[in-house]
């Protein structure tokens, strides 16, 4: 077996920035598909499409593209790959003092000094805040280095202002500054991430984090707020909701696609999940994309 090394990403903006923009199409595919953190916050505007969110602790299932706010050192997987459909991906990194120290202290900036605090969960913006926000993402691509500047301070003054927002990781997400802890979890991650269709036991999980049973079950809802079996389990609800979007799979197949050998349990589990059986959630999503 391969075990996926866990990512550290290093973002270093161009000389003469103190931030990162980067805009990706379908002549620009954005690779970075695996489990990784960064000290930067993330913003990322999805233009269109439908795909898995993975933030934290947090999976769930987005349409009609995405705006998303990734706080510091929050591991996260890349949004978008060649079957999302979306037509374009905007990504802003930025360290939470990269205009200085003090800069997001003075009053004017105490919404967005909020926005950063909120944001160590993650945040998923709707509505109207996506539509305006994105638009004004990707004009970004033709303005100067200056305007780009004032246009984020724009951007993350509005997003802070905004009630379109939801907390992906509500009752929290600690993850531990020990750079042992650091590859622990990502390890974690990337092998489900890799391997929920297959069963995934705690003996083998902990044994490959080097931790017993016991002390791994308590480190992993330390940090997640989860059991481990709740979190591969609502991953693998979060790729059936994928599939039912966009696959035309029998329910059956994408019960034992996703992971799971028993389908009772599979529709009990959805249903609790979503709200909705296999079939209902089809037919509703169906009525929402027509």
């Amino acid at each position: 077996m391969v075990k996926q090394k866990p990512t550290f990403e290093s973002i270093e903006p161009d000389f003469g920035h103190s931030f990162t923009y980067q805009k990706f199409d379908e002549n620009r595919i954005n690779k970075n598909n695996v489990w990784h953190f960064h000290p930067e916050l993330e913003l990322v505007y999805v233009n269109g499409g439908a795909g898995k969110r993975q933030i934290g602790s947090h999976v769930s299932y987005y349409t009609n593209g995405d705006l998303i706010l990734i706080g510091s050192n929050l591991p996260h997987c890349g949004f978008t790959d060649a079957l999302t459909g979306n037509t374009s991906e905007t990504v802003i990194q930025m360290k939470t003092d990269f205009l200085g120290t003090d800069f997001f202290k003075i009053p004017e900036m105490k919404k967005i000094e909020s926005l950063f605090n909120v944001a160590s969960g993650g945040i998923a913006f709707s509505g109207k805040t996506k539509r305006k926000i994105g638009d004004k993402m990707e004009v970004l691509e033709y303005q100067t280095d200056f305007q780009r500047l004032l246009s984020i301070l724009n951007i993350l003054n509005e997003l802070g202002n905004s009630e379109d927002m939801r907390m992906l990781n509500a009752k929290g997400f600690s993850f531990a500054t020990d750079v042992k802890d650091n590859d622990r979890i990502n390890i974690v991650f990337n092998h489900v991430k890799n391997n929920f269709r297959e069963e995934i036991t705690l003996e083998e999980i902990s044994a490959m984090v080097s931790m017993t049973i016991p002390s791994f079950c308590r480190y992993f809802k330390k940090i997640t707020n989860k059991t481990f079996v709740q979190f591969v389990n609502e991953y693998r609800l979060v790729h059936a909701s994928k599939l039912l979007a966009e696959k035309p799979m029998s329910i059956t197949e994408v019960c034992f696609e996703c992971g799971f050998n028993n389908f009772s349990h599979f529709n009990k589990s959805f249903k609790a999940f979503t709200g909705q059986n296999p079939s209902e959630y089809r037919n509703e999503l169906k009525t929402v994309l027509v």
